[in-house]
């Protein structure tokens, strides 16, 4: 990794508060450059002064299925639908200790960093066994409250993220097609949708074909935005 100098501090977070931030890693293997992404990051938002908490998912062994054991309150225990027994929980503390502990973390962030390898055009499947447990109903959205009246509204998110192809795929003409409309449902639909300011995303094309010396370019460019990310603008919502 490169190292931040003190400019680069000072530049980042002249006239910014420390920031709470949280980390969501979604990679099995934690030496990959998924894992290396996510380390730069606490470390580089650390030596800067930010409070930073991770939720590596597959170390943490998170259940990303859905069912009553989201749950230690039960609102209708002879038909189970996710959303009421959601509203239900939320008004009786009523999660169960795991999916209360992540949206804990969550609601105390000011900025949500997601960790990711692009997979199948989204995010890998414990990510959004994640997002379907953690963004419940009643505590994380709805009531009237979506998008530009969210609940998260104040707070920004971050996709960090890996893909298997070059960047030329992604284009609008691209093999792949335009990387914007891929993230749309993830960066508009899971995101903004709750209220959280969304900022460009961080994009590793191709990772895995990275030489060394790529690699650490990458990871000191990763940086090197971190340093500033407390002054970044938000994508206008709805627009990428």
């Amino acid at each position: 990794m490169g190292v931040i100098t003190r400019q680069e501090q000072d530049a980042g977070g002249k006239g910014h508060a420390a920031l709470k931030v949280f980390v969501v890693l979604a990679h099995p293997e934690r030496r990959s450059f998924n894992g290396a992404m996510a380390d730069a990051a606490v470390e580089t938002l650390t030596d800067l002064g930010h409070q930073v908490v991770v939720s590596d998912l597959y170390r943490l062994g998170f259940d990303p299925v859905s069912d009553r054991r989201n749950f230690i309150s039960a609102r209708n225990s002879e038909f189970f639908k996710q959303q009421i027994e959601e509203d239900h929980a939320t008004d009786v503390a009523g999660f169960a200790p795991a999916v209360a502990a992540e949206i804990a973390k969550m609601e105390a962030a000011d900025l949500m960093i997601w960790q990711f390898p692009l997979w199948w055009f989204g995010v890998p499947g414990i990510l959004k066994g994640w997002v379907d447990k953690v963004f419940a109903f009643g505590r994380v959205y709805g009531r009237g409250k979506f998008y530009e009246t969210g609940l998260y509204r104040g707070k920004r998110a971050l996709l960090s993220m890996t893909t298997g192809g070059a960047e030329k795929a992604y284009l609008s003409d691209g093999f792949n097609g335009d990387i914007n409309g891929i993230l749309r449902p993830i960066q508009r639909g899971m995101l903004q949708f709750v209220g959280f300011d969304v900022l460009q995303p961080q994009i590793v094309w191709a990772a895995a074909h990275l030489s060394e010396e790529e690699r650490k370019a990458q990871l000191a460019a990763w940086q090197a935005r971190l340093a500033g990310i407390a002054a970044e603008e938000a994508i206008p919502v709805g627009r990428y």
